[in-house]
């Protein structure tokens, strides 16, 4: 009796050794496995909410030039007095003359 009531506490102490490293190792993988997944969770979380996220805001058009009829006169005076002291010609002048009317 002696013999087998050895060989039971043998079999006893290697099955639960076993059982506790078993326990160990499948905690660590868990561990691992659960950190690995979160990290994916993440990334797929962020990719989405980079997707979602509005476009930025382009830059507003430029401001167009004041078209008040005191400023067109102003530049059509200074234009007129350009021609008279003969730094243009009559077809810049014309040219000229034609981009501040239609502005």
């Amino acid at each position: 009796m002696p013999g087998l009531l050895r060989g039971i506490v043998r079999t006893a102490a290697v099955a639960g050794t076993a059982t506790a490293v078993h326990g160990r190792v499948q905690r660590r993988q868990d561990e691992k496995f659960a950190q690995r997944d979160a990290d994916t969770a993440a990334a797929r979380n962020q990719a989405y909410a980079d997707q979602m996220a509005p476009p930025p805001a382009a830059a507003p058009p430029p401001a167009p030039a004041p078209s008040g009829t005191s400023d067109r006169l102003e530049q059509l005076k200074s234009l007129g007095e350009l021609k008279q002291s003969g730094v243009l010609t009559d077809a810049e002048f014309e040219a000229q003359k034609a981009k501040i009317l239609a502005g």
